[in-house]
């Protein structure tokens, strides 16, 4: 079998977590296979769909390193094809126009609430005559249409992750509403099930990977499958996301959009290498710290779990920290120097901006992490408590004078990590105290706090612009 896969986003918001998830679950699996990864932009909900959203999916693809491998289909503009699928249903006796009035479900609704049963419409149009279809259409009724399910069918189907399925057809709600409300000779627009089925056999997918909350999609698109003579793809559905309290991962947990992830400072190798293990165990022998293109030469759908995968904020930053340690200063300060420009800050000298990084990458976890720890050597920072109570300490004036003196008219370009070293000695020895009491007071001068980078490197860094004379003299 050729495999075909494809991801079906709906352009009414961001690229979620779950549908990133989901592409790369597929993207994997064909890459696996030698196949090939689809994209179907499912934008039939014409109201709440944007171009907007369309980019944003497009590029949080591209950005995780997701690449579709033929021209996205339109859904929209397949329009037509999916009214003559549904005129072929009705020819053929599977489906027929129901024309129970709103009000008419909202009474048999309340009447299932109150006997206790599920909500589920009772089939009441579905042997109508021609009479009483003559009737409806005088007082203007405008049908939906629905295909017909039988309560006593069962639909099976052998789930590459789930194992063998099986759904009772009188578990699915009843007749399946197929195309919205329209005048009863035209067809109104094609609902979900519908155009997924159509879609997908038109694109000729051979394998359906999606959200296990796709479950009962999966049981109704088999029977139109059925009911048109169509190849049955395969399917497999992957646990959905929960949140730490084991709910459904949702925009109440704040961040779920790739795009917002990106803007928080997460590296898009870490966010593949954490989506990947949401759901799917590495095998044994294999870290779980990999790139994706590594990792689609083993994945299987035999070690992708059945249980939900929880959310977990410690795994994703520790991955991160892990790809921001790895990677050249050159390459982090490529990703910082926007950022600082945005700020206002510029960087003396190209080597000036590898030495900064080298500094402060080691505790970065976010790549905006970096801003805030390079701030202190671009403005000058506030006083802490701890920063204000060692300057306060009567020996540290005179150790930030004497270091200010040897500083002197000295060349501030020129000025090295011995040469820092050296003043330090001095003024231990001179001042008569502890070195550690001069570090801390230097520490405080230049930074406003006792927390902070190497003491030495940080100095060096300060002096090229100048800026450790500056802040010292404020305190003497």
């Amino acid at each position: 079998m050729t495999v075909r896969v494809r991801l079906a986003p709906s352009p009414t918001g961001t690229l979620h977590l779950g549908t990133a998830r989901t592409a790369l679950f597929n993207w994997l699996f064909a890459k696996k296979e030698g196949g090939t990864f689809l994209l179907r932009i499912e934008d039939t909900d014409i109201e709440r769909s944007k171009e907007e959203y369309i980019k944003n999916i497009f590029d949080g693809l591209k950005w995780l390193g997701i690449n579709w491998d033929e021209s996205p289909t339109i859904q929209s503009e397949r329009v037509n094809e999916h009214k003559k699928i549904i005129r072929t249903l009705l020819d053929k006796g599977f489906a027929y126009r129901c024309y129970v009035s709103e009000a008419e479900l909202d009474e048999m609704r309340e009447a299932q609430k109150r006997n206790g049963l599920a909500p589920k419409y009772d089939n009441r149009h579905r042997n109508l005559t021609p009479e009483q279809e003559s009737e409806f259409i005088k007082v203007g009724r405008e049908p939906v249409i629905r295909f017909k399910i039988s309560d006593q069918k069962l639909i099976s189907w052998n789930d590459l992750i789930r194992g063998e399925m099986n759904w009772s057809g009188k578990d699915l709600g009843g007749d399946m509403v197929i195309a919205r409300r329209a005048p009863a000779n035209s067809i109104g627009d094609p609902l979900y099930n519908l155009v997924v089925v159509a879609d997908d056999s038109a694109m000729k997918i051979s394998h359906v990977i999606r959200g296990e909350d796709h479950l009962a999609n999966t049981a109704k698109q088999i029977l139109l499958y059925e009911a048109l003579g169509l190849s049955i793809p395969v399917f497999a559905h992957t646990p959905l996301i929960l949140n730490s309290e084991g709910k459904k991962l949702s925009k109440r947990d704040g961040v779920t959009s790739i795009s917002e992830f990106k803007k928080m400072g997460y590296t898009s190798e870490a966010m593949a290498n954490y989506m990947t293990l949401l759901g799917w165990s590495a095998p044994e022998g294999i870290n779980e710290r990999f790139k994706i293109s590594e990792i689609s030469e083993i994945f299987s759908f035999k070690k992708v779990n059945k249980a939900s995968a929880k959310f977990d904020w410690d795994k994703l930053n520790w991955l991160n920290s892990q790809v921001i340690h790895e990677m050249p200063a050159e390459t982090l300060l490529e990703n910082l120097n926007p950022m600082f420009k945005e700020n206002g800050w510029h960087l003396p000298s190209k080597e000036w901006g590898i030495n900064l990084i080298s500094l402060i990458g080691p505790s970065m976890v976010l790549i905006n992490d970096g801003v805030d720890q390079a701030k202190p050597f671009f403005e000058e920072p506030a006083l802490s408590d701890d920063g204000r109570k060692q300057l306060k300490v009567k020996e540290a004036a005179e150790i930030l004078n004497f270091i200010l003196e040897k500083l002197g008219n000295s060349d501030a370009s020129k000025f090295s990590k011995d040469e820092a070293l050296d003043l330090i000695n001095q003024a231990t020895k001179n001042c008569e105290v502890k070195k550690g009491l001069v570090m801390k007071s230097l520490r405080a001068a230049l930074f406003g706090t006792l927390n902070g980078p190497d003491l030495i490197q940080s100095w060096v860094l300060l002096s090229r612009f100048s800026k450790d004379r500056a802040r010292i003299s404020r305190f003497i």
